[in-house]
């Protein structure tokens, strides 16, 4: 059993709950320029009907610039500067235009698009802290503007008016806070094993890959271990799949209180998984796997009243002495994994000896 090719080869879309939302974020984004565009487009056709020849001149390169701007966004990786830079003069014009000359009364209520626009493209801090000054000074330009008069007629109107207003930032921020927990959740579930609450297969090829690349850039070591449960199938035979569930799990649990925080683990299919052990050397790793290996044998499962006896088998290779890939990296840990099984289970295999150290000699 292998890795998969690099993500690096792989497309966008399949890296994973972050590429996907990234995906869809420059979709949206996309989206609301087009939409934007199109709205000034139509609205720059009736400032010219009416005779607005320079506010028309205005909101048509506004338009021809947001329709530049869908087109150009595809691309960009960083889209923070670009939602700014959209948001900011945007939410200026909405302003503008409660005050502007001849501005009709019903202007305002194209303030409310600032909570959605805003929490919707920024999420729930940045899009709260942006909205609550621009929905302030809107307060305050309409009352400046209109000169509301505090009888009941003119308390009715006022309250209307801020409480909508309200009322959209408080299910703007509810729903945002509940979308991006949701989205947590999404991810988590999408990374981990659902079994054993380690890193799943897809997850754990990730980190490998992303550690190769750091370790390039700063000259260090890394180490891959493969993990195999001896005899795994004679315990699910025997006391039952749920005994072999609670095996793993108390193997994962009894590996985690010992791997450093930099460390990795993951399920890589069925019983077997893999440590990613980073800035670590094959003579640092060996000791930390062996005290691994000790601590599962030393460990049976209590199960119904009876101690399970649980092993394991290790492979281990280094990076870059036994591959510079992630695939060259498994495959040497997986080779020496075979050969530990074949010399009797429950061990460490780090070396070749027959062939000296390197997989790759």
């Amino acid at each position: 059993m292998f890795f998969k090719p690099s993500a690096r080869n792989q497309p966008s879309d399949d890296r994973g709950p972050a590429a996907l939302q990234d995906i869809g974020q420059h979709s949206l984004m996309r989206m609301v320029f087009a939409t934007t565009g199109i709205t000034l487009g139509l609205f720059s056709v009736l400032q010219f009907l009416g005779g607005n020849y320079l506010f028309a001149g205005l909101e048509l390169t506004l338009t021809l610039l947001l329709f530049w701007g869908a087109w150009r966004i595809v691309g960009v990786r960083n889209l923070l500067p670009w939602i700014y830079f959209y948001l900011l003069p945007t939410f200026s014009f909405l302003l503008y235009i409660m005050v502007m000359p001849q501005a009709s009364q019903t202007a305002f209520v194209w303030v409310y698009i600032i909570p959605v626009l805003a929490y919707l493209l920024l999420g729930r801090v940045r899009g709260g802290l942006l909205t609550l000054p621009f929905v302030v000074l809107a307060t305050l330009l309409y009352l400046y503007k209109y000169q509301v008069v505090l009888d009941s007629s003119g308390l009715i109107d006022l309250g209307n008016a801020l409480f909508c207003g309200l009322l959209i930032m408080v299910f703007m921020h509810l729903y945002e806070t509940r979308r991006a927990a949701a989205h947590r959740q999404l991810q988590r579930m999408a990374r981990t094993d659902a079994l054993t609450g380690v890193a799943n297969r897809g997850s754990f090829q990730q980190a490998l890959e992303q550690s190769i690349r750091e370790a390039e850039r700063s000259q260090s070591r890394l180490v891959l271990v493969i993990m195999d449960v001896d005899h795994f199938k004679a315990v699910n035979d025997r006391w039952g799949h749920d005994a072999g569930d609670q095996a793993l799990r108390q193997i994962c649990n009894s590996l985690g209180k010992r791997l450093r925080v930099t460390d990795s683990l993951g399920r890589l299919g069925g019983e077997e998984f893999g440590l990613l052990l980073r800035n670590t050397e094959r003579r640092g790793a060996e000791p930390l796997v062996e005290a691994l290996r000790q601590q599962i044998n030393t460990g049976p499962l209590q199960y119904a009243g009876q101690n399970i006896p649980l092993s394991a088998t290790f492979g281990l290779a280094e990076w870059p002495i036994d591959g510079r890939s992630a695939d060259q990296l498994y495959r040497c840990a997986d080779r020496r994994l075979y050969r530990g099984k074949q010399q009797g289970r429950d061990r460490l295999v780090s070396r070749d000896h027959e062939q000296g150290e390197s997989c790759l000699e």
